[in-house]
């Protein structure tokens, strides 16, 4: 039996950027008094979408992250895959929230989050039916 250990590490981090994002909207919220919504906030908007994107991408890459690495998939392209997503959440979300956006690294980490998406995909497509 496969005991995953590169996944665990991926999910944790990402668990720990996820909280950070979380207090982001949170403290937002607070400062200005909106519970529910974004209030017509503008800061606050960007905030909940941040947070949004982040949560709409990462779980499907761990899923399939977890899933390579339980069918054999070597190490390293483990760590390659959860380092690639990773860095395009964090780039992404740092991105995102920039006031002005940061384009070229909102960019580029959805590039790295997608080619992330499509080669561990298609490696567990692969492995399935080979």
């Amino acid at each position: 039996m496969i005991i995953p250990t590169v996944t665990p590490l991926y999910a944790g981090i990402l668990a720990l950027f996820l909280v950070y994002l979380s207090f982001q909207v949170i403290f937002r919220r607070q400062s200005a008094k909106v519970s529910l919504g974004d209030g017509d906030d503008s800061l606050l908007n960007k905030r909940i979408r941040v947070h949004a994107n982040f949560v709409e991408y990462a779980p499907i890459g761990l899923i399939l992250l977890l899933m390579a690495e339980l069918q054999g998939a070597p190490l390293w392209v483990c760590h390659i895959l959860g380092i690639m997503l990773v860095a395009g959440r964090v780039m992404h979300a740092h991105g995102l929230a920039a006031d002005p956006q940061i384009v070229p690294l909102r960019k580029n980490g959805m590039i790295l989050t997608f080619a992330m998406l499509t080669f561990a995909a298609i490696a567990n497509i692969a492995h399935a039916i080979f």
